[in-house]
């Protein structure tokens, strides 16, 4: 019959093999990180949208002194391009950052709609409101933008 080394033998190959098929084959991959590259082309968006966060203030401006016009002017004038700079610089963001980007993008669009709303409506109280709204959610996006050092 059977020799007692072969039965081992076949155990052995039977419980290797059940281990080999069994075991996962993925090695554990790191993170994306931001490369040199990619920040180099991340930062191309940046200085327009820098330069509208800046702006800003004169939109404060314009609403502490209750002009309407330009407020509203002011919204859908300089303040116009930012939604499609940002939605540019949203999808060169990692993978994990780009949906709270396009949600904060969202949040500040809608703020400008309804300070634009309150602006027509002439209330600088919920005006401000919205302002700072605004700010806040812009401010919280370019946290999401890396800066110039890649992350490791």
């Amino acid at each position: 019959m059977f020799n007692k080394r072969s039965v081992l033998a076949l155990i052995l190959v039977v419980v290797t093999t059940l281990l080999v098929s069994c075991s996962s084959g993925q090695v554990n991959t790191p993170p994306p990180t931001y490369t040199l590259e990619k920040i180099e082309s991340i930062q191309k968006f940046v200085t327009p949208i820098e330069s509208a966060r800046q702006d800003l203030s004169k939109l404060k401006r314009l609403i502490d002194e209750q002009d309407w016009i330009d407020t509203r002017s002011f919204i859908h004038g300089p303040l116009g391009q930012l939604r499609r700079d940002l939605s540019y610089l949203s999808r060169e963001l990692l993978p994990q950052d780009q949906k709270q980007a396009t949600q904060l993008i969202k949040d500040l669009f809608s703020d400008f709609e309804e300070l634009d709303a309150e602006a027509k409506a002439k209330n600088p109280s919920l005006a401000l409101q919205r302002y700072n709204d605004a700010v806040g959610h812009f401010d919280a996006f370019l946290r999401l933008i890396p800066k110039s050092e890649p992350i490791s």
